[in-house]
């Protein structure tokens, strides 16, 4: 495809990104604020060779993409808060058996139907710790239409390459949010595709432990006979109560993330060089934030912008480096203060940390951003 220069919601961003990651399998029920990414979808997948299912629910939804994904597909879904809470089984099963997934949550307001068309990032803890026992994901924030589409193919190549499922964690601004986009040549991107095995099927291990802890991946149907299960398991893929076994099992599924974390971690700064206050926020609450921090700035205040763009993992290293040269730390979010939680842990010089926080379903404006840092002493 040409480059072509479009004016389309972060949704259908979403959904482009997805096709031009080479995404060919969607199965998702419809949910405001996300139905958007699944109206395109249906019309667009089957343009390039892909299939579109409208599951019965978000249950069957993440299911069925996870059987896709065995079978050799990019496979997504796209849900928000009460279908993505549905979805949590299935995430774990897929974090347990090493399965890349794409799910997107266009977050609203909540809990339960909450505020099915209001604005809200109230699932970020979710995100990570949404699903039982210890596990890890990726979770990604994009701030405006274009990064939507951009974000989404590296939710592809994340999810491909580290065989992990990856989370899109927009929200409903992002997601209804319409701008201006120029959609590159789709074979100029970078495109991350699983590694395959290249031993014969008598020697493959489906999870063999490797040095940089991710197994090939087999598709079904190649000649490569394996066992897939939500127990822990041994490198054949069948369930193991080998105390070693278990542990080798579980250390892999932290380390092939956290020992990665400088291929994974991306964020954004804006005047930290010599900031005295710092100010946090990610996803379209972080568009409000830049604005009041270039507002401060004009009038000689000295407060510099920290924007998370991998939620999880953490940026925990380079955030305590910022934060131990600053006075105060300001943490932007549409909720009741999760992220600030993450913040106060790397947070070890008892620095003062406020929460600017808003969660009626409207967005938090500069004005709000800029009269609670001059508030604070």
């Amino acid at each position: 495809m040409a480059e072509q220069i479009r004016f389309i919601q972060g949704n259908e961003a979403c959904a482009e990104g997805a096709i031009a990651a080479g995404c060919r399998f969607f199965a998702g029920y419809p949910i405001t604020p996300s139905t958007e990414i699944a109206e395109y979808l249906s019309d667009r997948l089957p343009r390039v060779g892909g299939k579109f299912i409208q599951m019965e629910d978000e249950i069957g939804s993440i299911a069925a993409i996870i059987g896709a994904s065995v079978g050799g597909l990019k496979a997504m879904t796209a849900t928000s808060g009460p279908g993505f809470s549905l979805m949590q089984e299935g995430l774990g099963y897929a974090c347990m058996a090493e399965i890349p997934i794409v799910v997107v949550n266009v977050m609203r307001g909540g809990p339960s139907t909450g505020l099915p068309t209001k604005t809200s990032q109230g699932d970020v803890m979710q995100a990570r710790w949404g699903t039982h026992g210890d596990h890890f994901l990726i979770a990604l924030a994009p701030e405006s239409v274009k990064e939507t589409f951009y974000l989404t193919i590296k939710a592809f190549n994340l999810a491909e390459k580290f065989r992990v499922p990856v989370v899109m964690l927009m929200d409903e601004a992002i997601g209804h949010m319409r701008e201006k986009v120029v959609l590159p040549d789709y074979e100029s991107l970078k495109i991350e595709n699983r590694e395959k095995p290249i031993v014969p099927p008598e020697w493959y291990k489906p999870y063999e432990i490797t040095t940089d802890f991710i197994s090939p991946f087999a598709p079904f149907g190649s000649g490569y006979r394996y066992n897939i299960t939500g127990l822990t398991h041994d490198e054949m893929g069948f369930p193991t109560n080998n105390e070693y076994e278990i542990t080798q099992k579980m250390d892999k599924l932290r380390d092939k993330i956290m020992r990665a974390t400088s291929q994974i971690i991306d964020y954004e700064e804006m005047y930290v060089e010599d900031a005295n206050t710092l100010v946090i926020a990610f996803g379209s609450v972080a568009r409000s934030a830049k604005e009041a921090v270039e507002y401060l700035r004009a009038r000689r205040r000295k407060v510099g912008l920290f924007r998370p763009i991998t939620i999880w993992p953490f940026p925990e290293k380079r955030l305590a480096e910022l934060i131990k040269r600053v006075d105060q730390v300001f943490v932007v979010e549409m909720n009741q203060g999760q992220l600030i939680h993450e913040v106060r842990k790397v947070e070890c010089y008892h620095k003062k940390i406020f929460g600017i926080n808003r969660y009626d379903g409207e967005m938090i404006t500069p004005n709000q951003i800029i009269s609670k840092i001059r508030e604070a002493r």
